[in-house]
C-alpha cells in the first residue's frame, strides 16, 4: 500500500502542477470557459459570470499550490482533503458537460490539449481513484524535508503562482497554444489538408412498415424500404479533421474582406472584443500608438463585435483615423487576451502581438 501510495502522489501532484500551470499561463482563458459553465444553457449560473476571473486565478493558484503541497508533503491531510473536494467538483463538472453534451471542450488544460467530454471525465475519474487511495493511505504521506524548508517552498510556491497569474493578465500568456500564436500563418490554419479525416455520420431512419415504425441505421444513404418514411434522425460519430482557425472573418456591410487583408505585407490589427468593456487606459494609447504606425506605412484597422455606435462613440471620442470591422466576439478573444490588444500581420503570418500594457514596447 506504502508503493502504491507514493506512486499516486507522484503522480497526482505532477499532473495538477501541469494543468494548473497551462490554465495560470492564461487565467483570462479560463475564465472565458468558466463564463460558458455559467451560462444559461449550461449551469444556469449567470449571477457568476461577472466574477468568472476572480474563480479562474483562484481555482488555478489553489490546483498547482495543491500539486507541489502534495510532493513535498506540506499538510497532508489539508492537501488531500482539499484535492478530494476539487476534483469531486471536477467530476460532476465534466460528467454533467459530457452526458448533457454541452462544452465541447472542458478546459483542463486550456489550449495546449483539447479534451472531449468523456475525455475529461474519464482523466477525472482515474484522478479521483488515485485521489481515494491518497485519502486512504494519507498515513505515508510524509514531508521529504524539515518543517522550516517544506513550509518556505509551500510559501514560494504561493507567491510565485499569484505573481505568475498577475504577470501574464496585465501582459499576454507566456505561452500562447493557440492558432494565432507568433509565427503561425492565419491562412495555413484554416486550410483542409485533402487527405484530412472526413466526419463520419450515422443515420437513423424511421418508416412506417405495415402500421408499425421501425428504425433503420446507415452512414448517409437512403435506405430502401417497403413503407412511409416518417423521420430522419442525425448523430455525429467522428468530426474528423477541424481545422485550428475556422471561424474568423473580417466583415465590412456583409462582405467578408479577410482574403484581402491577409495579403498586406504590414497590417495592425487593434482587437476589441466589446468596447464598452474595454480598459480605459489602454484605450487612451489608441491614438498615439496607431498614428505612428499609420505613420510607418502600416494598414491599420479595428475588429470588434460591438455596434455601430459604439464604434462611432469610440473613434469620435479618441480622434482615431481607422477603420473597425465586425467579427466574432469569441474570436477576437481569442485572438489577443487583452481588450484592446494589437495583433500585427505579414502577408496572413503573425509577427508580433501585445497588450494595452505593452503597446509602448511594440516595434513598428
Amino acid at each position: 500500500m506504502k508503493y502504491i501510495v507514493h506512486l499516486s502522489r507522484i503522480f497526482t501532484g505532477i499532473l495538477f502542477i501541469i494543468s494548473g500551470f497551462i490554465k495560470l499561463n492564461d487565467p483570462l482563458g479560463f475564465s472565458y470557459k468558466l463564463e460558458e459553465y455559467f451560462s444559461a444553457d449550461v449551469l444556469n449560473m449567470e449571477f457568476l459570470i461577472p466574477f468568472a476571473l476572480g474563480i479562474s486565478v483562484i481555482v488555478v493558484v489553489f490546483e498547482v499550490v495543491l500539486g507541489v503541497f502534495l510532493l513535498i508533503g506540506y499538510k497532508p491531510k489539508f492537501t488531500v482533503w482539499s484535492l478530494l473536494l476539487m476534483i469531486i467538483f471536477f467530476t460532476f463538472l465534466t460528467f454533467y458537460s459530457a452526458y448533457f453534451d454541452k462544452v465541447k471542450d472542458c478546459g483542463c488544460f486550456g489550449d495546449a490539449l483539447k479534451l472531449t467530454p468523456w475525455e475529461s471525465f474519464s482523466k477525472d475519474l482515474i484522478l479521483l481513484a488515485l485521489i481515494l487511495i491518497l485519502f486512504v493511505g494519507i498515513k505515508y504521506i510524509k514531508p521529504i524535508f524539515t518543517k522550516l524548508p517544506t513550509t518556505v517552498i509551500a510559501l514560494i510556491s504561493f507567491v510565485v503562482s499569484l505573481w505568475f497569474g498577475y504577470h501574464v493578465l496585465m501582459h499576454l500568456p507566456s505561452i500562447d497554444f493557440r492558432a494565432y500564436a507568433i509565427g503561425k500563418n492565419i491562412k495555413e490554419q484554416m486550410v483542409i489538408p485533402e487527405d484530412a479525416a472526413k466526419p463520419v455520420s450515422e443515420y437513423t431512419w424511421t418508416f412506417n412498415v405495415n402500421g408499425e415504425d421501425q428504425e433503420f441505421v446507415t452512414n448517409g444513404s437512403y435506405p430502401k424500404v417497403d413503407g412511409e418514411y416518417v423521420g430522419v434522425e442525425t448523430e455525429v460519430i467522428d468530426e474528423g479533421y477541424i481545422p485550428p482557425i475556422q471561424d474568423f472573418t473580417i466583415e465590412d456591410n456583409g462582405e467578408d474582406k479577410l482574403d484581402y487583408f491577409l495579403q498586406q505585407d504590414k497590417l495592425l490589427i487593434i482587437t476589441s472584443y466589446v468596447i464598452q468593456k474595454a480598459e480605459k487606459d489602454g484605450v487612451g494609447k489608441l491614438q498615439a500608438f496607431t498614428d505612428k504606425a499609420i505613420s510607418k506605412g502600416y494598414t491599420v484597422i479595428g475588429i470588434t463585435a460591438s455596434g455601430e455606435n459604439d464604434i462611432i462613440k469610440l473613434q469620435e471620442a479618441n480622434d482615431l483615423k481607422f477603420k473597425f470591422y465586425a467579427t466574432d466576439e469569441k474570436v477576437v478573444k481569442t485572438i489577443v487576451r487583452s481588450n484592446p490588444g494589437v495583433i500585427i500581420l505579414n502577408k496572413g503570418t503573425v509577427v508580433n502581438k501585445a497588450h494595452w500594457n505593452d503597446f509602448e514596447d511594440v516595434e513598428l
